[in-house]
């Protein structure tokens, strides 16, 4: 080999970037010490653009294709050097080559819960996490913006500043929604769009385009989903003595499934009866004592702080009665809240009652078991 010909072998011939990373935005072609000469070939493939920098200055851009670098495909390059009449010696130029792919599958996430204020609960705070796509737009604005002279510029170089701003405006979105938290799992295509538009513009200021914006899940703290999930077995349970019924139904299926067991676990489960029977004359005695409350002071003046005493407990054996008031059923009643209505005026001997049994409704004065309250009632007052 002559010495020209070792000369030439020198220069760089083909300009070309196999990319074979898949986070690599923007990578600058090495000369290591050569230079390109006239009539090189420039190869730009799909996805790519290259991007000629003449000492520190943008020069000319070239999409997809094969190029033979010559004085009429590199305009603005030529213009810089100041090539009156073309160029024919080699020249130094730096070479970047950008991926303009779809970037995916890139996490984000609350560093901190977002403090807002819900209608529902209150003051609460929120945690949310999803993921995004973006691709180069502007390589131009992304050498000069952000990667300057980077010889291998990669998407984790510029990950944590879009997460910064994604964070911010989401949280300014989520409080500005007004969603109440419950039901933000119903809305999450609506805010992902929100975000979307709302930092679209940000982006581009880095010259990159946010292609696909994901809010994959918000969740509470542990301890509200915790206090969530008890009202939701509340809401299961639904009436309390019906509930204290099939436990007790389970409670007898599984000792006849148990016929060898000691004597001392049926006076154990007799028990278990006994107290569920009195826990639910309780609830319907309370019940029973609120809804007169109810009746004895109206609902627009009634203060919250004044309850009414306790009643003492029913009568052992006492029936419960159904009242009707005024076209509306009531109650069930024992003798002793019958008493105090007796008291107020609000039982009279014809007042209708019914109690299981009974084959339908008929006066008090007319139910023998009702005949000694009825009797308490004090004559009327003589007039003078």
């Amino acid at each position: 080999m002559g010495f020209f010909d070792k000369l030439k072998a020198e220069f760089i011939d083909i300009i070309e970037w196999l990319d074979d990373s898949n986070d690599t935005m923007l990578h600058r072609f090495e000369r290591y010490g050569n230079e390109i000469k006239n009539g090189a070939q420039l190869i730009v493939r799909e996805s790519q653009v290259a991007v000629f920098v003449f000492e520190g200055q943008i020069g000319d851009v070239f999409k997809p294709g094969r190029y033979q670098l010559t004085t009429n495909n590199i305009p603005l390059l030529t213009t810089l050097k100041g090539w009156k009449y073309g160029f024919n010696s080699p020249f130094k130029c730096e070479v970047y080559f950008a991926s303009m792919r779809n970037f995916t599958d890139k996490k984000w996430g609350t560093k901190n819960p977002i403090m807002m204020r819900d209608p529902e609960f209150g003051p609460i705070r929120l945690r949310a996490f999803g993921n995004y796509a973006m691709k180069v737009d502007d390589p131009v604005t992304l050498i000069k913006q952000i990667a300057g002279t980077d010889g291998a510029f990669t998407t984790d170089e510029v990950t944590e500043q879009l997460k910064n701003v994604i964070l911010t405006r989401f949280s300014d979105a989520l409080a500005e929604s007004k969603i109440p938290a419950i039901d933000m799992a119903t809305q999450y295509n609506e805010l992902s769009q929100l975000i979307e538009d709302k930092i679209q513009e940000e982006f581009a200021e880095y010259g990159l385009k946010l292609t696909k914006f994901l809010v994959e899940n918000i969740s509470f703290p542990p301890e509200v989903e915790e206090a969530i999930d008890k009202r939701s077995s509340m809401g299961v349970i639904g009436n309390l003595n019906n509930y204290m019924q099939y436990q007790a139904a389970n409670s007898l299926e599984k000792a006849a499934d148990n016929p060898s067991g000691s004597a001392s676990a049926g006076v154990g489960m007799g028990m278990g009866f006994a107290m569920a029977n009195q826990m639910g004359g309780m609830f319907m005695q309370n019940q029973g004592q609120n809804q007169v409350a109810q009746q004895q002071v109206p609902q627009q003046h009634a203060p919250q702080q004044n309850t009414p005493p306790a009643a003492p407990p029913p009568i052992p054996g006492s029936v419960p009665y159904y009242v009707a008031v005024m076209g509306k059923q009531e109650g069930p009643y024992h003798q002793s809240i019958l008493k105090n209505m007796i008291m107020q005026g609000k039982f009279t001997k014809d007042t209708l009652v019914w109690k299981n049994g009974m084959a339908k409704w008929k006066k008090a004065v007319d139910v023998p078991d009702l005949s000694s309250l009825l009797g308490q009632i004090p004559p009327p007052v003589p007039q003078l």
